[in-house]
């Protein structure tokens, strides 16, 4: 069994190189770790490229059976000293396996269903934000996720991490532009509500049972004016007390699940 000793070796170098969103958009690529995401990745059918692994990953709990998944489904293995694999790394404590994945790249129709329960991010940039509405998105039954030009990249490391395997069951659409792409929506019978500081409308008074969008805004700034206004309406969350706003994530799982509510009854 070969095994790569030096991170200046050419595959290594390419694998690096995905940790910056340029050569991530370049070769349409990007990687992910430890056990249980790599699972997750088998479970889900992600195309996946090479896995590469160290010797620490049999230390780890699951270590062992991973690696006969990993065999099972006959994917391309790569062995790497332990050394090389921490310069690989983007967390505090690697598990000794990574997973190379090709992107998977949805057209705007593509994202559409019969009865469409889709989220709208207008620049979110926290990738914990990010990764925790994409994870509750998947849990509460969302249909696809909308993404203008300004939000964080979704195989951003941090956000990979935040979305605990969800990144592989929720569509995701990269718009050029979003009011546009709002219009689009309306024109396909599908209701668009804006979370908004000036929502006269209490998110409990909506009627989200069939064919809804919604759309969250910067965590600073809010949704942008033009977005605002192609909306079919603005809706508040009501707050009692004297925060003026609410965390980004927080206000989407809030929608989320009032969807969930209605849907459910």
């Amino acid at each position: 069994m070969m095994v790569i000793n030096s991170s200046q070796n050419t595959l290594i170098k390419e694998v690096k190189s995905l940790k910056d969103k340029k050569n991530r958009d370049e070769k349409k690529e990007y990687f992910i770790e430890g056990i249980r995401f790599v699972e997750e990745a088998l479970k889900e059918k992600a195309d996946i490229k090479r896995i590469l692994v160290c010797d620490a990953v049999k230390a780890v709990k699951g270590g062992e059976e991973i690696l006969r998944k990993v065999q099972e489904a006959k994917l391309e293995v790569v062995y790497v000293s332990d050394k090389v694999f921490r310069e690989l790394s983007d967390t505090k404590t690697p598990q000794g396996i990574l997973a190379v994945i090709r992107e998977k790249r949805y057209a705007a129709n593509q994202i559409l269903t019969e009865n469409n329960f889709l989220m709208i991010l207008d620049s979110i940039t926290d990738p914990g934000n990010m990764g925790t509405i994409i994870r509750t998105a998947d849990a509460a039954g969302v249909s696809g996720i909308i993404l203008s030009k300004g939000c964080v990249d979704v195989y951003n490391p941090k956000v990979l991490r935040s979305t605990m395997g969800s990144i592989f069951r929720i569509p995701v659409f990269s718009c050029e532009d979003l009011v546009e792409t709002v219009e689009w929506l309306k024109s396909e019978n599908i209701r668009v509500y804006a979370a908004h500081l000036d929502g006269r409308t209490s998110y409990f008074q909506l009627e989200m049972k069939k064919n809804i969008a919604v759309i969250i805004g910067n965590e600073a700034n809010g949704i942008s004016n033009e977005v605002a206004l192609a909306a079919n309406e603005l809706v508040k969350i009501p707050m009692l007390g004297r925060a003026e706003s609410l965390n980004a994530s927080v206000a989407a799982s809030l929608l989320m699940y009032e969807v969930v509510r209605q849907r459910m009854g």
